[in-house]
């Protein structure tokens, strides 16, 4: 069993603090002057004066070693700040800076090592004055060491990471080297600076729908116009345009203007949107660089962003062998930061989806009339007894809407060209498992419940697609 190290024996804490974080190394310079040592060691024991010459030339490494170790400044006279955002999205680079303060202003040869949590990474960028540098040792890639010269007692380093995984994480300490003087020893300090940053799902799409006009949606690029097609909702009043439904013209307001007006009918707002997100063992399998969990979070946010901009409530349980956290219904974009910070650090657990439960949760909670967006996985569905039979309950007061993230390993084995028996039996079994999700798909729509089984890539688009469907047909 592992001991805390605020329990530790003392000497043993003692010796760690000493001899790994504030022990003094020796530089190449040092290292280069003690193996030219060999010439004059070699002259002394050519001229019978060997021992003389070793004492001789290793006092001297001694004597300037000490010199040098003298002029360097007390480590608690060092002290570093962190400047860093409190929050950012998954996969996004972001940039921290790291600022060296010394209170005896000396020129100095500095190294900084910052305190990464593990699942942090990515391209490092050192920025400085014009001499900084920085380590690219890629066995060190993951914490970075950034070299710079320290001039007036101050320097200012910067470096680019990003977060691999959501959730909160803690950066504890900088560990930092430092030389001056004669360059033959660098001191070791390790520096208390804690921080913490909240790695949120990937926003960009949420920030789209977020920024596009009130009329049009903008996601991934593309333009998504709120259909026309009627609703029980005045809306506003326009020019008649050639193909109008002429039971639209609005008589009054053409007598005023002397020419054909209509009036624009919007699906009825203050419909609910109920999200259902599945944390169970199969959605922590990583998917091109993302767990399907990820994925789900950021289709569901942009879906929630969508259903929100357009006037409607929306609420959210996630579940896995049983409810993880529940948000109660409501409107408005202020909602959508109380979704984000509900579910930002959720994670995937070692049990199966339990449907029964959260299906449950939504026939007790959710009286009034709601669409129910299921993002879960497709071998749960396949493998699920009790899901057809809460669906078609569940649609009888409710819309119901199944998504699920397609295999690309399936996809590409299925239409792999067999040139062996080997790779024969797997594309049959590709081709069976291929076949089986279809057939899913089709019994699933012929009972009246829409189940889309799309890349991970696709998955928010269709997400609000269906949605957009079924509120401009009132469906929900």
């Amino acid at each position: 069993m592992t001991t805390s190290s605020k329990r530790r024996w003392p000497p043993y804490r003692f010796l760690v603090k000493r001899l790994l974080h504030e022990f003094v190394v020796p530089t190449n310079r040092l290292l280069l002057l003690a193996a030219a040592g060999v010439v004059p060691l070699g002259t002394g024991y050519a001229l019978g004066a060997g021992t003389a010459a070793f004492w001789g030339w290793n006092g001297l490494l001694l004597a300037l070693g000490i010199a040098d170790v003298a002029m360097l400044p007390r480590r608690r006279h060092m002290s570093v700040q962190r400047l860093m955002p409190e929050r950012a999205d998954l996969g996004q680079p972001f940039e921290v800076e790291l600022e060296l303060k010394c209170g005896e202003p000396r020129r100095l040869h500095v190294e900084l090592a910052d305190d990464l949590p593990l699942v942090f990474g990515g391209a490092l960028i050192g920025v400085g004055d014009p001499d900084t540098d920085l380590d690219t040792d890629p066995d060190r890639a993951r914490t970075p060491v950034l070299c710079g010269r320290m001039e007036a007692g101050r320097l200012r380093l910067r470096y680019e990471t990003y977060g691999g995984e959501r959730g909160t994480y803690h950066f504890a300490a900088v560990g930092v080297r430092y030389s001056g003087g004669l360059g033959l020893w660098k001191k070791q300090a390790r520096l208390e600076c804690p921080g913490d940053i909240r790695i949120y799902p990937d926003m960009s799409r949420v920030r789209g729908v977020l920024g596009s006009m009130q009329a049009a949606l903008v996601l991934d690029g593309n333009r998504h116009s709120r259909r026309q097609r009627g609703g029980s909702e005045f809306e506003s009043i326009r020019d008649y345009q050639q193909g109008d439904d002429v039971r639209h013209i609005h008589w009054q307001a053409t007598a005023r203007t002397a020419k054909l007006m209509t009036s624009v009918w919007q699906p009825e707002r203050g419909k609910t949107v109920t999200l259902l997100l599945d944390c169970g063992r199969r959605t922590g399998t990583w998917l091109d660089g993302q767990t399907k969990l990820d994925r789900a979070l950021e289709a569901a946010l942009t879906l929630a962003a969508v259903a929100l901009k357009q006037g409607d409530s929306v609420s959210l349980a996630a579940f896995s062998g049983s409810i993880k956290l529940a948000v109660p219904a409501d409107k408005g974009l202020r909602h959508l930061h109380t979704l984000t910070e509900a579910v930002f650090d959720l994670r995937s657990e070692p049990a199966e989806a339990n449907y029964g439960a959260v299906f449950s949760h939504v026939l007790q909670t959710q009286k009034k009339r709601s669409l129910l967006v299921l993002f879960s996985d497709m071998e749960s569905y396949l493998h699920d007894r009790e899901l057809a039979a809460y669906a078609l309950r569940l649609r009888r007061s409710h819309s119901l809407l199944l998504l699920s993230l397609s295999d690309p390993l399936l996809h590409g084995w299925s239409r792999v060209m067999p040139d062996s028996s080997r790779t024969a039996y797997i594309r049959s079994a590709a081709a069976k498992f291929t076949a089986d999700r279809r057939a899913y798909v089709q019994k699933m729509a012929g009972q009246g419940i829409p189940v889309l089984d799309v890349p991970a890539d696709r998955l928010a688009l269709s997400a609000v697609n269906a949605y957009l469907d079924l509120k401009a047909k009132d469906a929900l």
